[in-house]
């Protein structure tokens, strides 16, 4: 079992008001160059929001979703601060409520 961290915001926010795309650009060229293997991903209308343990915190998240995904606890914190106006989590997977950390709902 992994945890694993996430910011969530409406599908729009993330992917055409926010540069998300160049920042996300950015972190894969830096792991090219340190040797890093990619631990963060972008998930459309992500799974693991629609669980119970995660309810009080997803209803905060414009549907439609999407969510960057990362088991890495600082890059999510350094993009809760530069995105701002997104929903901050994490869970724990596999488990019985969230089998796949990384499934969608589309």
């Amino acid at each position: 079992m992994s945890t694993y961290h996430f910011i969530a915001a409406s599908e729009a926010f993330l992917t055409e008001e926010e540069p998300l795309e160049e920042v996300l650009r950015e972190r894969v060229r830096h792991y090219g160059e340190t040797n890093k293997p990619i631990d963060f991903w972008l998930v459309r209308q992500p799974a693991f929001l629609e669980t119970s343990e995660l309810a009080a915190m997803a209803r905060s998240v414009p549907r439609p979703a999407a969510a960057v995904v990362s088991t890495d606890p600082t890059f999510i914190t350094f993009m809760k601060l530069r995105l701002e106006f997104v929903a901050q989590g994490q869970f724990d997977a596999p488990s019985s409520s969230i089998a796949d950390p990384l499934a969608s709902l589309a």
